[in-house]
């Protein structure tokens, strides 16, 4: 064996040692700073409402999270030592400051004990990070569930079907998605899109190869032939469906989107997003000048502060004007957490919760909540770059995509950018659903991230190369 191949050897064994050693240690230190966020935020919040620490039993509560992210942590050493070190604590960190200001609406409604609705988020919390465990338990290897790509089409079927049903079905605001059994309510589309993730990048890694490689040629273009149309033509009526029927806006948009996305890097074609963008718009338009709900919801996007929308009994404009009130009293620094009036706004703990923080927080805050929210769909798209199977990469880019755009659409809403759909804050707005959904996506990021080899890291740049110690100062000094 010659010196170089011997040195090669050397390092990729020292790699292997000592980088997930060194990504555990850098999450550690992120947890900790992490903690002291929410614990701050949580202290301000009770500062900013009544000038003193009033109910300390919360910010023991909240202790049992920071207790679940240490037992995650540990988890990862034992099942996952090569996974990415910023996915939890920008997850906790996210999580922690929507529950402070979750909870600091409650102080002010008056809201204790179980009627509170942190509390509940709290309780919520720990049951998603509890889920996030297990699937990290669980799923040792992603690739074995490409083979049940088609039982995930029929969970995805079952699961966007269940609020239809004339018994468990419920209709919340105007939209039908959510379903209840007994006192227990659950928005299934929320896993949904979970499932649908999986299903897309089973299917599209077996039938890439045609949807990419055949077709016709026009102006420049690859187009893809009629009989290729079917997938993405049941995705859009399935799409149409749910804006139709459960009059749900930002679940539509969330679905087609996710396909689009996924298709294109699957396949490199965009002549898919063109045919995909037209029938969606097409839809879109077709439902504004058909169905009063999305006819509503464009209403309010292009005259918000229109004397007529702003006062109508049903969709009307009052919540997205309050919600750019709210912004605008926060300024560049904000208000403080606790000092300023976000519970003016209707639903600011759910679907304005980024008006409120934006409120409290001002727009630093916000550019900050927004650069943690990149750092997280980033670990997503990182795996589409470097992962090694074309099942692992097309699962990465989809969780991370399914972050990016729900804040896009939420944010994108409540700034005028789009029509509000409805959609929520991953991690920060207040339901427990979302908050499942979205802990066992990071749970999924964590396991994609840790299938990623040493090696592979250091050439793509990830992280530094680790010199042994027995390196020769020669080496040292390249």
């Amino acid at each position: 064996m010659s010196n170089a191949t011997a040195q090669s050897f050397t390092q990729a064994i020292t790699i292997k040692l000592r980088e997930p050693a060194r990504a555990r240690n850098l999450e550690l230190v992120l947890l900790v700073i992490a903690c002291g966020i929410c614990a701050g935020a949580m202290v301000l919040v009770q500062l900013g409402t009544k000038g003193r620490l009033f109910d300390t039993s919360v910010l023991w509560t909240g202790a049992t999270i920071l207790g679940l992210a240490l037992i995650m942590h540990v988890v990862l050493r034992v099942v996952a030592k090569n996974a990415d070190p910023f996915v939890l604590p920008v997850a906790l960190v996210l999580n922690g400051i929507g529950i402070a200001e979750i909870y600091r609406i409650d102080v002010h409604n008056g809201l204790t004990g179980w009627a509170a609705v942190g509390v509940k988020q709290i309780v919520w919390t720990i049951l998603a990070m509890a889920a996030a465990i297990v699937v990290l338990l669980v799923v040792r290897n992603h690739r074995f569930l490409q083979r049940y790509r088609y039982i995930f089409m029929l969970l995805t079927i079952v699961l966007l079907l269940l609020p239809m049903l004339p018994i468990i079905g419920l209709n919340v605001n105007g939209a039908r998605v959510w379903i209840k059994l007994g006192s227990f309510t659950f928005q299934p589309g929320e896993l949904a899109k979970i499932t649908m993730a999986l299903f897309f990048a089973g299917y599209l890694v077996t039938a890439r190869d045609s949807l990419s490689i055949v077709g016709r040629k026009v102006l420049g273009m690859t187009l893809p032939r009629a009989r290729d149309l079917g997938p993405i033509l049941i995705i859009w009526a399935a799409a149409m469906g749910v804006l139709v029927f459960q009059r749900d806006l930002g679940t539509a948009l969330l679905y087609f989107g996710l396909f689009l996305v996924m298709i294109y890097v699957a396949t490199a074609r965009l002549s898919w997003v063109l045919i995909g963008l037209v029938l969606f718009v097409g839809g879109a338009l077709v439902a504004q000048s058909v169905l009063v709900y999305v006819h509503g919801r464009f209403e309010q996007w292009l005259n918000p502060f229109d004397n007529t929308i702003y006062n109508a009994d049903t969709q009307a404009s009052y919540q997205l004007v309050q919600g750019l009130f709210g912004f605008a009293n926060g300024g560049i620094t904000g208000t403080g957490l606790g000092q300023g009036r976000p519970y003016i706004t209707p639903v600011a703990n759910a679907d304005y919760i980024i008006a409120s923080l934006g409120e409290e927080l001002g727009l630093i805050g916000v550019f900050a909540i927004l650069a943690l929210f990149i750092v997280l769909a980033s670990r997503g798209i990182r795996v589409g770059f470097m992962a090694q199977d074309d099942f692992g990469k097309l699962l990465g880019v989809g969780f991370g995509f399914i972050i990016a755009l729900q804040v896009f659409v939420v944010v994108g809403g409540i700034t005028r950018v789009i029509p509000v759909t409805g959609l929520t804050t991953p991690f920060m707005a207040a339901g427990g659903s979302s908050l499942i959904a979205n802990w066992i996506i990071a749970a999924m990021l964590l396991r994609l991230t840790d299938s990623i080899p040493a090696e592979q890291r250091v050439q793509q740049g990830a992280i530094p190369a680790a010199r042994g110690r027995g390196a020769t100062r020669k080496e040292r000094a390249r």
